[in-house]
């Protein structure tokens, strides 16, 4: 699965990122190569917090969960 990163240089100095695909996975960093680390922790994490929020909220029902995988593009 790919994701799409978006940088913009900021005025003060640095770059605010998002990744397009995902609403509330935004970062910034005073280099690029900070934004992009910060981007993936911020990806990983906005994840891991949207799999922990469904898994409480199907709690005590019946549910089927599984993996999916998407081709690459």
């Amino acid at each position: 699965m790919k994701f799409t990163a978006v940088f913009e240089p900021v005025a003060e100095g640095g770059y605010a990122a998002y990744v397009e695909e995902i609403p509330g996975v935004n970062t910034q960093g005073e280099t690029l190569e900070e934004a992009r680390e910060n981007l993936r922790e911020a990806l990983e994490l906005v994840l891991d917090v949207r799999r922990e929020l469904a898994e409480e909220q199907q709690a005590g029902r019946v549910v089927i969960r599984e993996n999916i995988q998407l081709a690459a593009a």
